[in-house]
């Protein structure tokens, strides 16, 4: 298990070896997982990539406070570890607490307070991607 002073940077090869087990759709559903299993809320995945050169998905979460938030943060990063042996390339936020972004190249993931998430609103912003509802039974 990765301390939380590690840098949580995937090399190119390990990303390039990821890849090859896990494609971008099915690694957007496993982090829905990985947040809801922190009781994550309003789980909603965009497919953006027809749409934007950024990622292939957004997964956007909403947790109701700045330790869930990070639990939440926590928990993807753990179990994407552990099962893919995949990191983010970039997580931003954290500090703060009230938006955390978390990078893994085809799919960004957006953990959000709700006062965040209704006023920036990327799911309007990003109206005109696919949208997914997440439910553990899809």
């Amino acid at each position: 298990m990765r301390k939380s002073s590690e840098p949580a940077i995937a090399t190119q090869n390990q990303t390039a070896q990821t890849k090859s087990i896990i494609n971008s759709q099915e690694l957007a559903w496993q982090i829905a997982i990985a947040a809801e299993d922190k009781k994550a809320q309003d789980l909603v995945l965009l497919k953006v990539g027809d749409v934007s050169y950024l990622a292939d998905y957004f997964v956007i979460v909403t947790g109701f406070s700045r330790t869930q938030l990070n639990a939440i943060a926590e928990s993807i990063e753990e179990q994407l570890e552990e099962k893919f042996n995949l990191y983010p390339t970039r997580v931003s936020g954290k500090r703060e607490g009230n938006w955390i972004v978390q990078d893994y190249a085809d799919v960004i993931v957006h953990i959000f307070l709700p006062e965040e998430r209704e006023y920036y609103n990327l799911e309007a912003f990003w109206g005109h991607a696919e949208r997914l509802e997440f439910s553990q039974s899809s």
